[in-house]
């Protein structure tokens, strides 16, 4: 044990800070399909996603999400401004829509000089550009993004045909890759919740082909409604159309199904027309780096009582030429008043004597 305690000087420690990345893939197949109940007919409900009384989002699990094993995935839903033309005392849900849009502008896009909830914008920059005012928000839990979504890393595959038959549902589908391409340089920080980039259904990122965006930190992803436009409403005949307005068989824009349905059949288009998800998630992870130095003329000595015997130093035996020795095996890092807050263990003891030097390298990660 030592009998002295040395002080850490501003060169003796260093931070840094290591960001840390996990693919997350979330396949169609999990989403919508996977976990039906056979128990229901029509509509066909699925064990893995659950309904609000409230009805004002979905969420989606891994597993049915009575099981202690689900995992929450992520959460869906829409929403379009009080601007929007879909706005109407006819609509169905009409002011949980608007709610719910206000709610995630409120959030990720703030308000302006006004005082008012500012809109979506399509490139970002708050301008008189176009507007998102119909969006799906998909919500992805923290258990996946952990402490944000790396990057140009997110790319959401989704069927875009006019039809879906029931049969090989993809197949006949027109699908459309949505990515944040080249986000790495060109992402914007006009946000109350962090970063953002704009989502892009071509491979190059052009002015004005945005069709979404995606908050990293936030873990939050706003889709215009307008990629699935034309689209046909859920039938016995096209169960995986976007929208479900009771039997009724629909060919008109996806914006009618959205003013004409329920949020829950809004989400469950959504799902059924989606083929995969793909991100990296990002754990920052901070350390605090100790180097703690014992120069030749420290720590040769120790207060454990088995290191004398009759008062001399067991280990310098009868000669008394020979140099004091000591092991070290652990670390103690102490407080200003001398109070222990951390131990580091040595794999094996390390011979001190006068004639060396040790340095040793503590880390703690937070």
């Amino acid at each position: 044990m030592a009998t002295t305690y040395k002080t850490l000087t501003n060169s003796d420690k260093v931070s840094t800070r290591t960001l840390l990345h996990e693919a997350v893939p979330i396949t169609g197949t999990i989403v919508s399909g996977t976990y039906m109940d056979s128990t229901t007919a029509n509509p066909v409900t699925e064990k893995n996603i659950k309904n609000y009384t409230h009805g004002m989002f979905q969420s989606v699990y891994d597993y049915p999400y009575l099981s202690s094993s689900a995992n929450h995935i992520f959460d869906v839903t829409v929403g379009y401004s009080s601007n929007s033309s879909l706005s109407g005392a006819a609509s169905v849900q009409n002011a949980k829509k608007i709610n719910i849009y206000n709610q995630m502008a409120q959030v990720l896009v703030g308000f302006d000089h006004t005082g008012s909830v500012r809109e979506f914008d399509r490139d970002g920059d708050f301008s008189t550009g176009t507007k998102l005012r119909e969006c799906i928000f998909v919500n992805f839990a923290r258990l996946l993004y952990k402490d944000e979504i790396k990057k140009e890393s997110l790319s959401l595959v989704v069927a875009t045909g006019s039809t879906m038959p029931k049969a090989s549902k993809f197949a006949a589908a027109k699908m459309l890759t949505i990515s944040d391409h080249k986000a790495t340089n060109n992402y914007k920080v006009n946000s109350p919740a962090g970063e953002y980039g704009i989502l892009y259904t071509a491979s190059a990122a052009e002015a004005g082909t945005g069709v979404g965006l995606v908050y990293y930190q936030a873990g939050i992803a706003v889709l215009t409604s307008s990629i699935f436009d034309g689209f046909r409403e859920q039938t016995p005949e096209h169960p995986y159309s976007f929208g479900r307005v009771g039997a009724k068989y629909d060919t008109s824009s996806v914006n009618t199904v959205m003013s004409s349905s329920y949020i829950t059949s809004s989400a469950d288009g959504f799902r059924n027309r989606l083929y995969n998800i793909e991100f990296d998630n990002t754990t920052e992870l901070n350390s605090s780096i100790y180097f703690c130095r014992a120069h030749h003329n420290d720590f040769n000595y120790s207060s454990n009582p088995t290191y004398l015997t009759g008062s001399k130093i067991r280990v310098k035996g009868n000669n008394k030429a020979n140099e004091p020795v000591s092991y070290v095996t652990s670390v103690g890092l102490y407080s200003a008043n001398n109070e222990l807050l951390a131990v580091a263990k040595l794999s094996e003891p390390l011979k001190k004597t006068p004639s060396n030097e040790l340095t040793l390298r503590c880390r703690l990660d937070y």
